[in-house]
């Protein structure tokens, strides 16, 4: 058997508001079959940082989740328009806003996507290094947010207690320590 794409015969927008737009799809499956209501959440792209301070502690945000109703403790991020911002721009923007912090070096790490079985929009995964305080942080009017620092050798056993659950997060610290293991044996920079 060989996959293949839906076929869309017709799409709708049925919300389209700021802080949420959603499609409803009529799509034909590879066997045939019609479905008439498939829905799509259409959301901004979304640059998320693992941010890493010389003293070797990650900074973290601890903040309310409404869609949960749940205080999360996550790495920093943020949405951006992809035809007004580049996925580095926002990144930088982001954790300082967050933060407080900027990057002395942020590297790009990979691009996945968020939930793909509803929603359209992709994490851009980025690591910053010897990130230092600057003090600025620009909160909007739905954040409240505690910076957090973690020591980067407790920052697995807060993932597998459960402290640290969220999806993008714990990929981007897998992804991020996974890099830095690679660069330790050519690099002195990431012992």
């Amino acid at each position: 058997m060989t996959l293949q794409k839906w076929k869309i015969l017709k799409s709708d927008l049925i919300i389209d508001n700021q802080w949420c737009r959603v499609r409803q799809d009529q799509v034909k499956l590879s066997d045939g079959t019609i479905i008439d209501d498939y829905f799509v959440n259409i959301r901004p792209e979304i640059a998320l940082i693992l941010p890493i301070t010389p003293n070797k502690e990650i900074v973290f945000v601890r903040q309310y989740r409404h869609g949960v109703q749940e205080i999360l403790l996550e790495l920093p991020a943020g949405t951006f328009d992809p035809k007004k911002e580049d996925s580095l721009t926002a990144a930088k923007r982001e954790l300082e806003e967050e933060t407080g912090y900027i990057a002395q070096e942020l590297l790009f790490l990979k691009t996945i996507y968020d939930n793909p079985v509803k929603d359209d929009n992709k994490i851009h995964i980025f690591l910053g290094l010897n990130v230092e305080k600057t003090g600025k942080i620009d909160l909007d009017v739905t954040e409240e947010i505690e910076v957090v620092l973690v020591p980067m050798t407790d920052v697995i056993d807060k993932i597998m207690s459960g402290e640290i659950c969220v999806a993008g997060t714990i990929s981007t610290i897998f992804m991020g320590l996974e890099f830095i293991s690679e660069q330790q044996s050519v690099n002195s920079y990431f012992l």
